[in-house]
């Protein structure tokens, strides 16, 4: 009997554990580190990634609900504890913790590209991961399938940069938005949120240098999540016959990005000076 209790506190100190690391890959985490990898590290990077961290969203929601593979305590509750079901949202396949993840921290560690980043990035990638399998929340499959494509995503971010000026500036933006208002009632939430976030990455327009000092990057990162995190509560805050609507969700996540990549730095100009303006190709071409 003692055995078996002590087995019983072991299971619970574990599941706790895995608990903890999965909660590193919830949204909430995802805005905290975006934010601060654009504010404080690589303004344009941290736009990019945005787009990239979007794009790979709606990707793993499309294959999460068009596959509609079960989880592993699907034909068995019991697998999983309530707590490490309720981190669980929607079909299996792909592991969305694993692949927003590997997006993220791989795409960070691929931009700035220094060995130290490298090394963080894959201890957490590889514990978010595992913390979905010991949860018994996700079959190896869809934690590998994850990895895969956020490995993927993480290279866009660290290859490509996307447009920002003329047309090509709005019109993804605006096309997000027109197909988030006419998705039907029945849409999973996760289309919406995707759709603002890529609308919102695409659209803004980083115009600012990081902090030159300690205390400005103090500043920059205390002031600047309370603003973003009082905007994304009062965004939920709103009545739910209206915040669900999806042009309406796209919006909450679109204004969202924006205030961090615009509101925050014009309410801290002092530390978030402007950059000076890049020119465009045509007026590059026209000097030489």
């Amino acid at each position: 009997m003692l055995y078996a209790a002590g087995r019983a506190r072991q299971n619970a100190a574990m599941d706790s554990f895995w608990l903890a690391v999965t909660t590193l890959g919830r949204d909430e985490v995802f805005i905290v580190v975006l934010a601060l990898y654009t504010w404080l590290v690589r303004p344009t990077g941290g736009r990019d990634l945005g787009v990239a961290f979007a794009l790979s969203y709606l990707v793993n929601s499309a294959l999460k609900y068009g596959l509609n593979e079960p989880r592993p305590f699907s034909a068995d509750p019991a697998l999983a504890s309530d707590a490490a079901r309720a981190t669980a949202g929607g079909p299996g396949l792909p592991s969305g913790h694993a692949q927003m993840a590997a997006t993220l921290w791989g795409g960070i560690a691929a931009q700035v590209r220094v060995g130290w980043v490298w090394a963080v990035a894959a201890v957490l990638i590889v514990l978010i991961a595992v913390s979905r399998l010991a949860l018994h929340v996700h079959y190896p499959l869809d934690v590998v399938v994850g990895l895969l494509l956020g490995a993927a995503f993480a290279a866009l971010a660290a290859r490509t940069h996307f447009p920002q000026r003329d047309a090509l500036r709005w019109a993804p933006a605006v096309a997000a938005l027109v197909i988030a208002a006419f998705m039907p009632a029945s849409a999973p939430r996760e289309y919406a949120v995707g759709l603002g976030l890529f609308a919102g990455f695409w659209w803004a327009r980083p115009d600012f240098r990081v902090p030159d000092t300690a205390a400005g990057r103090v500043i920059v990162g205390v002031v600047g999540l309370i603003t973003v995190f009082a905007v994304y509560f009062a965004l939920a805050a709103l009545p739910h016959s209206v915040r669900d609507l999806g042009l309406v969700r796209a919006l909450r996540y679109g204004v969202l990005v924006l205030v961090a990549v615009h509101g925050v730095p014009a309410l801290l100009r002092r530390w978030l000076p402007r950059a000076e303006p890049v020119p465009a190709p045509s007026q590059v071409a026209a000097r030489v």
